[in-house]
């Protein structure tokens, strides 16, 4: 079983949209036996409420169902039960390492790292723009995700 965890600010827009990304991947490569995956944010804004209307919008336009997601706080539990802890962002990336037990900050990783062939390093914020960010960054997600599943099949498949 591989583990993966996406992590952002609030688990409202960027890190549900990643989740909802690869386990559809997953779902159409028949894998979904093989991983358990979730997603979480470095600060409680936004326990137990559902993923920003425009996320799920953007998902939805895909054929991406994350309605049923909820905001969870990312702990360092996590960082030491999932394989892959993936920030969206360095500030998000910072604090998972601060709050990483000794010898398992090497599990988080910025998530745009398996993105190749994207510049981008980072997943912005779309949370206080308009509807094309949420687009964008689904753009990005998508790109992350397909090379994050070549990476696991390649190494732990």
């Amino acid at each position: 079983m591989v583990r993966v965890l996406f992590v952002c600010l609030g688990n409202i827009c960027r890190s549900p949209t990643a989740e909802g990304v690869f386990r559809k991947l997953v779902r159409e490569e028949k894998l979904e036996h093989l991983f358990e995956i979730d997603s979480a944010g470095t600060h409680a804004y936004h326990l137990e409420e559902p993923p920003d209307e425009r996320a799920m919008a953007a998902c939805e336009r895909r054929g991406i169902d994350i309605s049923g997601r909820r905001g969870r706080k990312a702990t360092a539990a996590d960082i030491q039960k999932f394989d892959y802890v993936l920030a969206m962002d360095r500030e998000n990336y910072e604090h998972l390492l601060a709050i990483s037990a000794p010898g398992y900050e090497v599990r988080v990783r910025l998530l745009m790292e398996f993105a190749a062939d994207r510049p981008e390093e980072e997943v912005p914020d779309p949370y206080f723009g308009g509807a094309s960010g949420f687009d964008r960054v689904l753009d990005m997600i998508e790109a992350a995700a397909r090379g994050l599943l070549d990476d696991i099949r390649r190494t732990r498949l």
